[in-house]
């Protein structure tokens, strides 16, 4: 393994790949979650790994770059802050901070120093800083590098990389910019501070050219005060408690959303369909739940 604090960038670039074999040439290759498992010193990233379900996705063909936690790094969270990621109903908050830390492309050491940021499985970059003989990523120390499997690579850090914190669903709708409609309506309706803070929620969510399909004079009519209840109805109508990704979706034929009505769900050709509005993209993933935008506003029945 390579170690930087004792490196210069140059001689670390020249160096990088001539990595320690992690195995005797008797034995076949390991897996990166093998070497893992009997390095000895990333107890807690294994269990987490397992924990999140992705032993068999990191021993799978790959190849991946994974920039790994040992111990010591996990300590610095403290043990309840550990034994609460690991809990089954957190489960998807610890697969968000497995997979910052997991670039889905093989990339040795002397790659990364020449690189300013790599994206993460997770879907958001780690920043690299290389000065005086060190390399960061995501701010974390890389300690060792260059353990190669036969699926990929590990580096060694010294800190656990946590992701940016994930917009709700509703900074998700503003910073689309098509949902202006449905932001002003579910303020009109008492519902933006809910799908803000609470869930999880699965939104249908109808872009402002569906809103705009109903007519100017609707949705004015709809935004009075006294229309707050059929509006809020309205809204509900999109809803359903829990996320529901598109891969489950597609698999239903109805689903009760919070208002107590229900939604018919089909696949037409390659397309779904909810009541009668075409789902046009989906799983837009927010801290509290999932957006799917559809292409017309769903009116409750009666």
């Amino acid at each position: 393994m390579t170690r930087f604090p004792v490196l210069s960038l140059l001689a670390f670039a020249c160096t990088a790949t001539l990595a320690i074999a992690q195995h005797d040439d008797a034995k076949p290759p390991q897996t990166i979650v093998q070497i893992a498992t009997e390095a000895g010193q990333f107890h807690t990233l294994v269990a987490a790994v397992k924990a999140a379900g992705l032993a068999e996705t990191l021993s799978g063909k790959g190849p991946f770059t994974v920039f790994a936690p040992t111990d010591e790094a996990f300590a610095k969270l403290g043990k309840d802050a550990i034994a609460n990621l690991l809990k089954p109903e957190n489960k998807d908050k610890l697969t968000a901070i497995l997979t910052y830390h997991v670039v889905g492309k093989k990339v040795p050491a002397e790659q990364v120093v020449q690189l300013k940021e790599l994206t993460s499985l997770q879907g958001s970059p780690l920043a690299i800083v290389a000065k005086g003989g060190k390399v960061t990523i995501g701010g974390a120390n890389i300690q060792a590098t260059d353990i190669v499997g036969s699926n990929g690579v590990i580096h060694v850090i010294d800190s656990v990389l946590l992701p940016p914190a994930e917009p709700n669903l509703v900074e998700v709708a503003t910073k689309a910019g098509k949902f202006g409609t449905l932001l002003k309506a579910a303020m009109a309706a008492g519902l933006a501070d809910t799908l803000a803070k609470d869930g999880p929620f699965t939104v249908f969510a109808p872009t402002d050219e569906a809103f705009a399909a109903l007519g100017a004079d609707t949705i004015a009519n709809l935004l009075l005060p006294e229309n707050k209840a059929k509006l809020t109805a309205i809204l509900k109508n999109h809803i359903l408690s829990g996320k529901v990704m598109a891969a489950q979706a597609v698999k239903l034929t109805e689903a009760k959303t919070i208002g107590g009505g229900t939604l018919m769900l089909k696949v037409n050709g390659k397309s779904l369909h909810v009541g009668a509005a075409k789902v046009t993209a989906t799983d837009i993933s927010a801290s509290n739940g999932v957006v799917h935008v559809i292409d017309a506003v769903l009116i409750p029945q009666g």
